[in-house]
C-alpha cells in the first residue's frame, strides 16, 4: 500500500450477523453485564423475523467501497475500512488492519450525520484508543458532523417524494409525514450535545425541498434505562395520529442511513402493527444505503479532510 494513501475508517454500530451471535452482541452492548435469558430470546425472535441476523455490516461495507471509488474518482488515494463498535469487525480489528497495510494518515468518519457524544464521540473515542494500544504511527483526523453536507437534504427529499408518492397513488391523499430518529437520553440535551438541533436542521432542509406536507417529528428505539429519553416517542405519536383520524401516515426514520433491526424491525414490524390496532395504514421511506446520491454526500463530507 503506498504511504500517500489515505484510509478512511467508516465506523457504525455493528449488529449480530446470525442467530447465535444475538447473545455475544447483547453482552457486547451492556459493557459485559449479564443480560437477562429472556432479553436474548426477545431479541433472537426479531432478528429471526428480519432474516436472521443483521444486514448493517453488508450495507456498510457497500457504504464505504462506494465512498472509495467516489473519492478514487476524483483522484483522491484512498482506501476505506469498516469498523463496528459493538460487533466484527471491531473498530480496533479495523484499526490494525490500516496499521499493518502501512497507513500513515486516516479520516475516521461515522455512518451517522449527527454528532452526539454518546454515539459519534465514543466511536472517535474507540478509534483513538485503538492506536494508541497497537502503538502505530497513524495521523487521525475526525468528521465529527455531516448533517449539513451537500446533498443529504436531497437524497433523503428523493426517498420521502417516492414514498409520498406511492400511498398517493393507492389512494392516500396527502398521508402524514413522521419524521424519526434514535432516541438517547434527554441528559444529552442539558450537556449541551447537538444531536436534537443537527437533527432539526436536517429535517427542516428535507423538507424545504419537497411540496408543503404535514410533519412532525417522532423518537425511536429507546434505550431500557432509567431515566426520561428524547420524545415523543413513535409509539404514541402514531396512536394520537390514529386519534385525530389520520388514514396514513409515512415514517421517514431519517436519523439512520442504512436498514437494520431498528428499521426492519422497530419501524416495518412494531409500528406497523400498532399502526393497524390504531386504523391507520403506515408505510416507511427507503432508507438511503448506497444509494448514488448518498455516496456523493458522504464524498463531500470527506473530501475536505483529504490533501489535495
Amino acid at each position: 500500500m503506498a504511504k500517500d494513501t489515505t484510509a478512511i475508517l467508516a465506523m457504525a454500530l455493528g449488529g449480530p450477523t446470525h442467530l447465535d451471535d444475538v447473545g455475544p452482541y447483547l453482552a457486547d452492548i451492556r459493557g459485559g453485564r449479564p443480560t437477562p435469558p429472556a432479553m436474548v430470546e426477545e431479541f433472537r425472535e426479531r432478528y429471526r423475523r428480519i432474516g436472521g441476523g443483521s444486514p448493517l455490516l453488508e450495507i456498510s461495507t457497500a457504504q464505504a467501497k462506494g465512498l472509495e471509488s467516489a473519492l478514487a474518482s476524483e483522484g483522491f488515494r484512498v482506501r476505506a475500512y469498516v469498523g463496528m463498535r459493538h460487533w466484527h469487525p471491531y473498530i480496533a480489528e479495523a484499526v490494525a488492519e490500516i496499521g499493518a497495510d502501512g497507513i500513515r494518515k486516516a479520516v475516521a468518519f461515522c455512518l451517522t450525520p449527527y454528532y452526539s457524544r454518546m454515539s459519534v464521540g465514543a466511536y472517535l473515542d474507540a478509534a483513538r484508543q485503538a492506536i494508541k494500544d497497537q502503538g502505530l504511527d497513524l495521523e487521525l483526523t475526525a468528521v465529527e458532523s455531516w448533517n449539513d453536507a451537500p446533498g443529504l437534504a436531497d437524497a433523503f427529499a428523493e426517498k420521502v417524494a417516492a414514498g409520498r408518492a406511492a400511498l398517493e397513488r393507492e389512494g392516500f391523499r396527502d398521508p402524514y409525514v413522521l419524521f424519526t430518529a434514535h432516541s438517547l437520553p434527554r441528559t444529552i440535551t442539558e450537556a449541551g450535545d447537538p444531536y436534537e438541533r443537527e437533527l432539526r436542521e436536517t429535517m427542516d432542509a428535507i423538507a424545504a425541498r419537497l411540496p408543503p406536507i404535514r410533519s412532525s417529528m417522532a423518537y425511536q428505539s429507546a434505550g431500557r434505562t432509567a431515566g426520561p429519553w428524547l420524545g415523543p416517542p413513535l409509539e404514541d405519536v402514531i396512536e394520537d395520529l390514529g386519534r385525530k383520524g389520520e388514514k396514513a401516515i409515512l415514517v421517514v426514520p431519517f436519523g439512520f442511513v442504512s436498514d437494520h433491526l431498528e428499521i426492519l424491525y422497530d419501524v416495518d414490524i412494531e409500528a406497523r402493527e400498532r399502526a393497524e390496532k390504531a386504523g391507520v395504514r403506515l408505510e416507511r421511506a427507503a432508507s438511503l444505503n448506497a444509494d448514488p446520491k448518498f455516496v456523493a454526500a458522504m464524498a463531500a463530507a470527506v473530501r475536505p479532510r483529504l490533501a489535495p
